[in-house]
């Protein structure tokens, strides 16, 4: 991701501390609030494990897993450091609450995204995506720059959201998925847990060199049109 701006080091630094800096704002964003929530939850249906380990807070540097984010500003690809909890211990039973615990990160994204699009819907500030050609900032105002800032939090938290509800171990959407499919589904699926990594990184690596982005054909269409959605366009 960061190699995207690179060209701008020594044409306009000014600008590539604008983007850089909004896609880092957003990361940080989105990690620390989908970390956050699954403790939440977590506490309240009764397990404070999270809690215990200092995992209920919305500081980000206690939910940065320290490859993961390398790999987030280096090749937008990452994690944040898994919240611990014992399903067991949760009160509406270990896989509904195994299911809520895991969906509440994802819901997490989605909400902040939301929030974060409302200047944008009412056009109170304009939208610039990080991820569009960079054509300088000739002309900017100061909205130009807060709407840039806000454009990147929408954009990355859905794209978190929406990444994380695949049902792919370890991704939250598995444990979604194993948590509300019928017990005689759910056994099976979970026995794939320990493939979901190596499943994982064959779609996004391995996929579009034998002419399957599973990325361009499944992800980024989602991403577009919730994102398109909450922005009113």
């Amino acid at each position: 991701m960061i190699f995207r701006y690179f060209d701008l080091l020594t044409t306009d630094f000014s600008l590539f501390l604008a983007f850089f800096g909004a896609v880092v704002f957003a990361l940080l964003l989105g990690i620390a609030f989908h970390e956050f929530s699954h403790a939440f939850v977590a506490n309240a249906l009764g397990d404070d494990t999270a809690r215990k380990m200092g995992r209920l807070t919305l500081d980000p540097r206690a939910h940065l897993d320290p490859a993961g984010t390398l790999l987030l500003f280096v090749a937008g690809f990452g994690w944040g450091k898994p919240v611990p909890f014992n399903p067991y211990a949760l009160r509406n039973g270990p896989r509904k609450g195994m299911a809520m615990v895991a969906a509440a990160g994802p819901i997490s994204n989605l909400l902040i995204a939301s929030v974060l699009a409302v200047p944008l819907r009412f056009d109170w500030v304009p939208w610039h995506s990080p991820f569009a050609t960079i054509v300088g900032t000739a002309g900017w105002e100061m909205t130009d720059y807060i709407g840039l800032f806000l454009s990147a939090g929408v954009l990355i938290n859905v794209i978190l959201a929406v990444f994380n509800l695949l049902p792919l171990a370890p991704l939250d959407g598995f444990k979604v998925a194993v948590g509300l499919l019928p017990v005689e589904l759910a056994r099976p699926v979970a026995r794939l847990e320990r493939y979901g990594m190596l499943i994982l990184m064959g779609l996004f690596f391995l996929g579009p060199v034998v002419g399957i982005n599973f990325f361009s054909w499944v992800v980024a269409p989602l991403v577009e049109g919730i994102a398109s959605t909450l922005i009113g366009v």
